[in-house]
Order: structure tokens, then C-alpha cells, then sequence
């Protein structure tokens, strides 16, 4: 599939949103996440450009913007911090969810402040004893009246403490897929409260924690979908989208850890000659670019994808039976394990670029390359994207 070049006023915000990463965001980067500090303002100003709205439709609220222009928004975001770009990922996917899916009511009520920006959402899928199996999850929703009352624990919530609006799977009828259900869950909802943030070893000013439900008494008017039994479906689909974004991210940190890898060797000299200059320093950033512009590349051929899609008239294409549905999920599963990937080796490179001081603080190389591992498990680990893939191969050969 060829690429369609971008337009002036697409190359024009793409310039807006890269003067910012460089000058606004990058500076502070360090400095957040050695304080664990979640940077709201700076979602604030993402917000102020018009960057929260601008993959949703104009009907909402939205900016009518292409899948394809929001990722390399999100590319520009996590080249300057991860938790930045990460965290805008994270609440499209969570808006889209709501979005796509809400009655109209609801899209009248709930989706306007979120489209906005001025509320962050979150997405809730995960416990901490269903992961890769998310079908399993065991979070209880029952009818009491005009109200669901849930009761279970969602687990590797990004934004979780931070986040105003959360999309939460809960179980609302038999064991598997079909029993679960989506709900529109505020933070200050009676019944929830949310863990301190968990201690990893890195992204550590995105939260991530886990929620804690106790028959919170949610409005029946919150149940996402229009009805019980289609929360899974909406889960995969929002995952679908979601993919993409973190693979835009991983494709922004890889090209973060190429610049400063290839700054520092024009720049270091050893034996009279710039590191650059010599062959095996050479080679290891002529792969780094390569690696990072293929996975660049395979994305933004998935977001055509689904922008086509989306030109069809299709809202949810990989739920509502469109024909590229099948080539839009193992696209995404395919762009979200070749970019991570990428950004893991990438950023492990950059470290050996820049040798001794690339494994200090005083660079960002050894913070990209913590950042860089936890791509390759969120919104789906890399193995689940291979079995994603490989069925898809199965079945197209029978």
C-alpha cells in the first residue's frame, strides 16, 4: 500500500507539535520522571491545541482527524517523553471506546468534556489474575434496580489515581466472552478506590495502579454498548486502536535514542576520529535507522487501513463486520510487535553507542531503554500479538 503524502496543514501541526516535544516537553522529561511526577499541565496544553479531540469526528465534538496524522502526533509526543505520548495513547483509546460505542444519549452527556481534554480518561480491562487471558477477568457487575453494583480488582491501569473517566470491564453473566460488559465508571464514583501506584522500573511519571471495587453502585445508564454482553467485543476493538498508538510511541522512543546516539557519535572522538567514523559504530546506527523508518513505515500503512475504513463510514471496523476487519486487527498486532521490538533493541543500541556514560543519568539512553521494555507487554504482550498473527495466517491458508 502507498503512503499518501500529507497535507500543508497536516505537515503545518505536526511542526506545531514537534517545536512543543522539543522546547516544552523533552526539558522536563527527566526531571518528571525521577519525581514520579504525572505531568497534567502538559495534557492541559495538549488540550489547548486541539491534540485530546483530534482523531474524533466533528459530530462529537472532534477534529475529523486521520488515524494516520494522530500517530505521528503520538510519535512526536513520545520522541520528546514517553509518558506524555503514552498517556495521550491511552486516553484515545479509552474517548474511542465511549465514543464509538455510547447511546446517544450518552454521547451528548459523557463524551463532550473527554473529547475536550478537560477530562483524562482511562481504560480498565486487565486483573491481576486475567492478563494476556483477558476473557477470564472475574469483576462482578449485577443489576440492582437502576444501578450495577461491582465488585473486583482491575489491575495495570495507566492513568489509574490520575484519570476522571474509566472504561471498566465486569462480568454480567456466564464465564467467558460474552459474559462481560463495559461500563463508564467517574473516579470519584462511590465504591472505588484506587491503590498507590505500582513500582516499576520506569515510566514511573505515567501512574499505573490498580482499582479496587467494592459494590460501587453504578448507574444502569453507564452500561457501555446499549447492552449487557458486548464488553468484550468493545475491549478487542478499542485494543485494535490502541495497538497502533503504542507502536507510534515505541516508533517516537526509538527515534529519540537514534538522535541521541547518533549526536554523540559525530560528536565523541576517539583515535582522532569521530566514533562515527568507525565501522562497527557505523553500522550499529545505519540498523538503528533502518529498524525504526521500516516500523515507522508498517504503522502508518495500518493506520491507512483503518482510516480507509473510517471513509467507509465504518465507526468500529473490526467489530461491525467490515470487510477489512480481519486485515486491520492482524495490521495492528503487526505494527505493535515490529515498533516495540524496534524500540527495545534500539534503545538497548543506543546504550552501547554511547558506552560508559550511556549507562548514567546523566543521558536519557538509560531511561529510553526502562521505557522501552514495557511496550513490549502493555495493550497486549508480544507473544499474544504473534498468536494474533499466526492466527490469522492459519486460517486464511485453510
Amino acid at each position: 500500500m502507498s503512503l499518501h503524502p500529507l497535507s500543508s496543514e497536516e505537515a503545518e501541526l505536526l511542526a506545531v507539535v514537534r517545536d512543543l516535544g522539543q522546547t516544552r516537553i523533552a526539558p522536563r522529561a527527566a526531571d518528571d520522571e525521577a519525581a514520579a511526577r504525572f505531568p497534567r499541565e502538559v495534557f492541559d496544553e495538549l488540550a489547548n491545541l486541539g491534540l485530546t479531540w483530534l482523531p474524533f469526528p466533528a459530530e462529537v465534538g472532534g477534529g475529523d482527524g486521520s488515524v494516520r496524522l494522530s500517530l505521528l502526533v503520538l510519535e512526536e509526543l513520545a520522541r520528546a517523553s514517553l509518558a506524555v505520548g503514552m498517556g495521550l495513547s491511552v486516553h484515545h483509546l479509552a474517548t474511542w471506546a465511549i465514543t464509538t460505542f455510547a447511546t446517544p444519549e450518552q454521547r451528548a452527556r459523557l463524551v463532550p468534556e473527554l473529547v475536550a481534554g478537560r477530562l483524562l480518561g482511562a481504560y480498565a480491562l486487565s486483573e491481576p489474575a486475567a492478563g494476556s487471558d483477558a476473557a477470564a477477568l472475574a469483576t462482578r457487575a449485577h443489576r440492582d434496580g437502576d444501578t450495577y453494583r461491582l465488585t473486583g480488582t482491575k489491575a495495570w491501569v495507566t492513568h489509574g489515581g490520575v484519570a476522571d473517566r474509566y472504561v471498566v470491564m465486569a462480568r454480567t453473566g456466564d464465564e467467558g466472552a460474552r459474559g462481560i460488559s463495559a461500563f463508564i465508571v467517574d473516579a470519584d464514583q462511590p465504591g472505588l478506590e484506587v491503590a498507590p501506584p505500582e513500582r516499576k522500573m520506569g515510566l514511573a511519571a505515567s501512574p499505573t495502579a490498580q482499582l479496587h471495587l467494592d459494590d460501587a453502585p453504578v448507574p444502569a445508564d453507564r452500561l457501555l454498548g446499549g447492552a449487557e454482553g458486548r464488553g468484550f467485543a468493545i475491549a478487542m476493538a478499542a485494543l485494535d486502536g490502541g495497538r497502533l498508538g503504542i507502536a507510534a510511541c515505541a516508533v517516537g522512543l526509538a527515534q529519540a535514542a537514534l538522535d541521541q546516539a547518533t549526536a554523540y557519535a559525530a560528536d565523541r572522538e576517539q583515535f582522532g576520529r569521530p566514533i562515527a567514523d568507525f565501522q562497527g559504530v557505523g553500522f550499529l546506527l545505519a540498523d538503528m535507522a533502518t529498524r525504526t523508518e521500516a516500523a515507522r513505515q508498517l504503522t502508518l500503512a495500518a493506520a491507512q487501513l483503518r482510516d480507509r475504513a473510517t471513509r467507509d463510514g465504518s465507526r468500529a471496523p473490526t467489530v461491525d463486520g467490515h470487510p477489512d476487519a480481519r486485515a486491520i486487527t492482524r495490521a495492528a498486532a503487526m505494527s505493535k510487535l515490529t515498533a516495540t521490538d524496534a524500540a527495545m533493541q534500539t534503545t538497548s543500541e543506543a546504550v552501547q553507542v554511547l558506552g560508559g556514560v550511556g549507562y548514567t543519568r546523566d543521558f536519557p539512553v538509560e531511561r529510553y531503554l526502562r521505557e522501552a521494555k514495557v511496550l513490549q507487554i502493555l495493550e497486549g504482550t508480544n507473544q499474544i500479538q504473534r498468536l494474533v498473527i499466526a492466527r490469522h495466517l492459519a486460517t486464511d491458508a485453510r
